[in-house]
């Protein structure tokens, strides 16, 4: 994809003086340039703001076939429509404006994630920023106003709501009750809930589009196309379609008429990648990058009725790998998958196959990094199956974990209907988390913790990972202790995997944390190394925390060593 570049420093220059370049009222949806200010303003139903001249304005009421895109800054005047003209990709976002009037089309639109203006003012004091997107409801012009910024915009887009006033033809807004999505305490979800898990067990053809289509254009397709699955973009700083049809009434719709949702974050990009914003290249911060950005998916998730068990998909765009990239994307995927879990989700990863499938895949045993549980990878040879071919091995997530995107950028018209889109092929199994697996090693960063007693070795080459941690027995408390994030309290069986020597512990003694209290199991060191051994099937809790610690304490002889554990549903 080609990347699109506006200079931030323009686009502030260009807002400076903002007050001073606002004129006297306009004609409804009409521009106003400042003579030599390169600011002008824009007015619909009397809000009136000011933005940088070089701006395009598109009047919505009379393009109706406009593709409400914030790739290219641009203002946008009224009701987006059903946005079947979108590109399936576009090159990502830098800022845009969404004007339109509050009536029964945008109310589903009024969350409690809207700011709302106080009576006879077109402005809010510090509206909060959600996933990059400002939303602010204008009672006294009867207008929503949703500005879309990436972090290098935000502030210009800042600037020009806080341009924002009333003109003399403002009008209020007549039924209050418009808002009353936002001030009243409603969990939608409740109501409006997607029908099970998604996309949940499903054999079959899918297809993704920039923005969420109609109810009439997925009405169409349902009945005249051979697709039953559909990939949403529900959260993330890095979309670059407005999603006016994406609504909790939208899924539950959907779900009803037995279409199958790909949930889709498109936000943090590789940082050698050429799209933004980027993740950290340190891996310790991108981790912690990635579990921000599993919480802000769930609650996008949540806000939209896609129930726990479903799995959401981290589109994390082609990057010219580097191994301290690929240690970024891994990590960053890490605390993806943890949180994720934790709050009771399935990870998923979109990627080019030769770049970000490559990497995963290549690190699917590496025990410093977390697995996904779906892998969804882009190779566009045409062929609507899920072989990998030399990206990901036959064997690796192969238990229906795969999603295959086998052709892009494609037009498709089925009763009548024509959308811009890429093809899919699904083959994945199961909502919830019954095949849930996590394995942690002595290497993987945060979850690993033990005293300045255990020696580090690599001596073995029947270690997991880069390498051990080793200590002597002693009569006295100083456990190594594994953590994990549990996606519920369930029935667990625990695995741990040791380098064998005749100098190792003959009775190593392992603690699995349960709710009845710490349960000790020995194993003999001098044997079975390099695979996984058992320790047997245990109730653990759901949730984060120390799951699975080695001990010291033991009156067996040799080193006591701490490598690595699997914990597996059953």
């Amino acid at each position: 994809m080609k990347r699109i570049v506006v200079s931030v420093a323009c686009l502030a220059t260009a807002t400076a003086g903002f007050g001073a370049a606002i004129s006297g009222p306009s004609a409804d949806a009409a521009s106003q340039e400042r003579a030599g200010s390169g600011v002008r303003t824009v007015s619909y139903n009397g809000y009136r703001v000011a933005v940088p001249a070089a701006w395009r304005t598109v009047d919505l009421t009379t393009d109706r076939e406009a593709c409400v895109r914030f790739d290219i800054p641009t203002v946008y005047l009224g009701h987006p429509s059903d946005q079947s003209a979108c590109p399936a990709n576009l090159p990502g976002r830098t800022i845009g404006l969404v004007i339109e009037p509050i009536d029964g089309s945008s109310a589903d639109r009024i969350t409690a994630q809207t700011a709302i203006a106080p009576r006879g003012a077109a402005t809010v004091r510090q509206p909060a920023s959600h996933d990059s997107t400002i939303h602010i409801a204008v009672p006294s012009a009867s207008v929503l106003v949703t500005a879309a910024h990436t972090p290098d915009t935000e502030g210009v887009a800042r600037q020009i709501l806080a341009s924002a006033t009333l003109g003399q033809d403002a009008e209020e807004l007549s039924d209050a009750r418009l808002l009353s999505r936002r001030t009243r305490e409603t969990d939608t979800t409740t109501t409006l809930a997607a029908a099970g898990p998604q996309p949940g067990t499903y054999l079959g053809r899918g297809f993704d589009t920039c923005a969420a289509p109609s109810q009439s254009a997925m009405n169409s397709w349902r009945t005249g196309s051979p697709y039953r699955a559909v990939g949403i973009y529900i959260s993330g700083a890095s979309r670059s379609c407005a999603q006016p049809n994406l609504t909790a009434t939208w899924v539950t719709n959907q779900t009803n008429n037995g279409w199958r949702l790909i949930p889709i974050e498109l936000g943090m990009q590789a940082p050698c990648g050429t799209r933004t914003p980027k993740m950290s290249s340190d891996p310790t911060t991108a981790r912690s990058q990635g579990a921000t950005a599993a919480s802000s998916a769930v609650n996008a998730a949540q806000a939209l009725g896609i129930p726990a068990g479903s799995a959401i998909y981290n589109d994390i765009e082609h990057y010219a790998t580097t191994a301290s990239c690929k240690a970024a994307v891994l990590s960053y995927l890490s605390g993806w998958t943890q949180r994720l879990h934790a709050l009771g989700y399935l990870s998923g990863m979109y990627s080019s196959g030769s770049s970000g499938i490559a990497d995963v895949c290549g690190a699917y045993n590496d025990t410093r990094y977390l697995r996904l549980d779906h892998l969804w990878f882009a190779w566009w040879n045409g062929a609507a199956d899920t072989d990998a071919g030399q990206y990901c091995p036959d064997a690796y997530y192969a238990n229906h974990q795969r999603l295959h995107q086998y052709a892009g950028d494609v037009t498709e018209t089925w009763n009548g209907v024509q959308m811009h889109i890429d093809r899919n092929y699904l083959d994945v199994a199961g909502g919830g988390t019954s095949s849930f697996s996590v394995t942690v090693d002595n290497a993987t960063t945060g979850q690993f913790t033990a005293s300045a007693n255990w020696g580090t070795s690599s001596y073995s080459a029947q270690r997991s990972g880069p390498d051990y941690r080793f200590a002597a027995p002693i009569a006295a408390s100083d456990t190594a202790w594994y953590q994990a994030t549990l996606p519920a309290t369930a029935s667990y069986e625990v695995s741990v995997w040791y380098p064998a020597d005749p100098g190792y512990n003959d009775s190593t003694p392992y603690l699995v944390v349960t709710p009845e209290g710490n349960q000790s199991v020995r194993v003999n060191q001098r044997q079975r190394g390099g695979q996984w051994v058992s320790l047997g099937v245990f109730t653990l809790a759901g949730g984060e925390g120390n799951k699975v610690g080695v001990s010291r304490w033991t009156s067996g002889t040799g080193y006591v060593v701490a490598d690595a554990i699997r914990i597996t549903r059953v």
